[in-house]
């Protein structure tokens, strides 16, 4: 797997963040940086705000205390142009049900900054979803629709990937085409920031680190 230089790419920090939801205090005191090639592991209880945190981390959510940076500059300042460099892959996995795993992601790349090599039809095959093309999502199974979510990080030419339990409703081969995903992903000087119970296993040239979220 070639490495990428990574040098002079920007890297993504948080300092000292504090979260309220519904007037309780879900964390405070959260500081991370996560740097080109490298993936963090968020783990922590039900509850303890691993979601929270990941949309402070994409701009989603702002922190009630605290700042988060995108190579050195404020994300709340950056706005949208910040906003095109992350994909963000949630609980809720975005997958329309009318449409065809190929509509799906044919819309997804006119919503984010697409790779500009981008082969749709590649991108089914990587996912094994080249049998299913032309189902519409809502006759699939959950882990077939997941993966179909999960196609968005190879469309996307984002360089900060936000996956909240990406390994939901994935079999033994799902999870191991996420941690080949992200493993790829940092080999090419990308980043992400990963929401698991389970333990991801990664390739040793690749930096991961784990974080425990507590209140």
């Amino acid at each position: 797997m070639p490495i990428a230089d990574t040098a002079g790419r920007p890297r993504l920090e948080a300092r000292a963040l504090e979260c309220i939801r519904a007037d309780e205090l879900v964390f405070r005191g959260v500081s991370l940086t996560v740097a080109p090639r490298e993936v963090v592991q968020l783990v922590g209880a039900n509850g303890s705000g691993k979601t929270s945190l990941l949309r402070i981390l994409c701009g989603l959510t702002p922190p009630a205390d605290g700042v988060v940076s995108w190579d050195g500059a404020d994300i709340q300042a950056l706005g949208k142009s910040y906003t095109a460099e992350v994909c963000y892959i949630g609980h809720l996995n975005g997958v329309a049900p009318t449409l065809t795993p190929a509509e799906n992601l044919r819309f997804a790349a006119r919503l984010c900054t697409a790779k500009p090599d981008l082969d749709i039809d590649a991108v089914l095959e990587r996912m094994a979803l080249t049998a299913i093309a032309e189902v519409p999502a809502r006759r699939l199974s959950a882990g077939q629709r997941q993966r179909v979510a999960l196609a968005r990080l190879l469309v996307s030419d984002a360089p900060l990937w936000v996956l909240d339990e990406p390994l939901t409703a994935l079999d033994t081969t799902g999870k191991a085409l996420v941690e080949d995903l992200l493993a790829t992903h940092a080999a090419g000087g990308g980043l992400a920031v990963v929401s698991t119970h389970q333990p991801l296993v990664l390739p040793p040239d690749v930096a991961l680190k784990s974080m425990s979220i507590r209140d």
